[in-house]
C-alpha cells in the first residue's frame, strides 16, 4: 500500500494532472511490464529451462500479471523521495537502499503470489524446488539475486525513459490512448475472468485428489496428447494452431481424463515418497 501511494504522490508530483490520468498512468505502467514479462519468460523457458516454446504463466494471452504488479513496484520504488529518512535520492546509500528495496518486494511479490494459488487453489505455477536455499518452491537466492539485479538494471538504464514515457503517454493531448490502454486491459480482465474459471476446475480436481498441480506440467502432458489426436484427426491440426495459446482446449473429456490422470498420478508419487 505505501509503494501505491508513493507512486500517486510520483505521478501528481511530475504530471500534476487528474485522477483519470494518474489511473492511465498505473493501468500503463501495469500493462508494460504483464506484456514484457510475458516475453522475457516465454524466451526464458525456450532456451533456458524447459527448451520448448510454451506459453507461461497462468492467462490465456501474452502478458503476466504479476510482472505487471511488479513493474508497478519498480516505478514507484525507483522515484521514491528518501528525505523522509535524512537520504539525498542520488547519494551512493540512497540509490543502494531503493535498489534493494526493489529486489525485497520483487521477492515478496512473487512469493505471495505463488502463495496464494498454492494454498488457495492447489495450483503451481512455477516451481524452484530442485533449486538450494528455496522456500516452498516459490522463491530461492538465485532467483532473489536475479531480482536484485533487474532493479539496478531498472534504475540505472530503464527509469527515466519510462518516466518521460509514461508523462507523454498520458498526457491530455493523448486521450485517444486511453480508448487504447482500456480495450487491452479489458482483454486482460476477460482473460483473467476465464482462466480463473479454468483453474477453478484444476483446483477442485486437485483438493480431491490432495495434491498440487503443476500447471506446466499438465500443459505439457495435454500438449502430448493432442499431437496423438492431431495424427488421427482433421480437427486436431486446428487444435494445434490453438495449443499454444488454448492447452486445454478440445475434447472436454480427453482434458478431463487428461487432469484427473496428472493428480492421481502425484497423488500415487506422494504416497510412495510417504
Amino acid at each position: 500500500m505505501y509503494v501505491l501511494h508513493a507512486l500517486c504522490l510520483i505521478i501528481i508530483d511530475n504530471i500534476r494532472m487528474s485522477p483519470l490520468v494518474i489511473f492511465i498512468s498505473i493501468v500503463t505502467l501495469f500493462v508494460i511490464g504483464s506484456i514484457i514479462g510475458w516475453v522475457i519468460e516465454l524466451f526464458f523457458r525456450r532456451f533456458i529451462s524447459q527448451h520448448k516454446w510454451m506459453n507461461p504463466g497462468f492467462l490465456v494471452g501474452p502478458y503476466l500479471p504479476i510482472y505487471g504488479f511488479g513493474t508497478i513496484a519498480l516505478y514507484g520504488l525507483s522515484n521514491i523521495d528518501l528525505s523522509f529518512i535524512g537520504l539525498s535520492d542520488q547519494s551512493v546509500w540512497g540509490i543502494m537502499i531503493k535498489i534493494v528495496l526493489i529486489a525485497v518486494i520483487m521477492v515478496l511479490v512473487e512469493f505471495i503470489a505463488g502463495l496464494i494459488f498454492i494454498k488457495g487453489m492447489k495450483i503451481k505455477l512455477w516451481d524452484y524446488s530442485n533449486r538450494k536455499g528455496n522456500i516452498m518452491g516459490i522463491i530461492c537466492p538465485s532467483f532473489s539475486l536475479i531480482w536484485l539485479i533487474v532493479g539496478g538494471l531498472y534504475y540505472f538504464f530503464i527509469n527515466k525513459y519510462l518516466v518521460n514515457g509514461i508523462y507523454w503517454l498520458s498526457s491530455d493531448q493523448h486521450q485517444i490512448y486511453y480508448f487504447f490502454i482500456g480495450i487491452i486491459l479489458g482483454m486482460i480482465l476477460v482473460d483473467f475472468a476465464y482462466s480463473i474459471h479454468l483453474a477453478t476446475k484444476i483446483s477442485e480436481v486437485a483438493k480431491k485428489n490432495k495434491v498440487i498441480i503443476n500447471l506446466d506440467e499438465l500443459k505439457e502432458n495435454l500438449r502430448k496428447k493432442t499431437l496423438t489426436f492431431i495424427k488421427i484427426t482433421k480437427k486436431g491440426k486446428k487444435l494445434k494452431k490453438l495449443g499454444f495459446f488454448f492447452p486445454f482446449k478440445g475434447n472436454k473429456e480427453t482434458i478431463s481424463q487428461e487432469i484427473n490422470e496428472y493428480a492421481q498420478n502425484e497423488n500415487t508419487k506422494k504416497g510412495e515418497k510417504d
